[in-house]
């Protein structure tokens, strides 16, 4: 270990903390252009040879060239994702305060317990049914 100084470890470390960063980058951009509905067959083609042949100008360029729009494309894929959520726990869910039968038979409980009175029970079994 005396003739690696701790300089040079630090150094090593930061280089190759910088080459995973690089991997994440290049796994993003392909995964982007493998995506992105608006590149046609030869553009896509193009520019994943471009990242394969040059790597690391090719993603570079690439983040160069068509970085906002990748976030656009993130950001919208995060929306839609999100609706198809909330749209799902909707379904899941069913109608808000849940069936009429349902209502009633709770209706019909909480009179029972005394809870709320028969005039009462009537008002909100009406309510219930119309």
């Amino acid at each position: 270990m005396d003739d690696y100084p701790l300089l040079n470890l630090f150094w090593t470390m930061l280089w190759f903390f910088i080459w995973i960063m690089w991997l994440f980058l290049l796994f993003k951009v392909i995964t982007d252009i493998f995506r992105d509905d608006s590149l046609g067959g030869w553009g896509k083609a193009g520019w994943l040879i471009f990242c394969i042949v040059l790597p690391y100008l090719g993603v570079l360029v690439y983040v160069i060239a068509r970085g906002k729009s990748m976030g656009q494309r993130d950001a919208k894929r995060a929306k839609e994702g999100e609706a198809a959520f909330q749209e799902y726990i909707r379904k899941a869910a069913g109608p808000q305060g849940g069936s009429a039968t349902d209502e009633l038979a709770r209706l019909a409980d909480l009179k029972e317990k005394g809870a709320i009175t028969g005039e009462e029970f009537e008002k909100a079994k009406a309510k219930v049914l119309s």
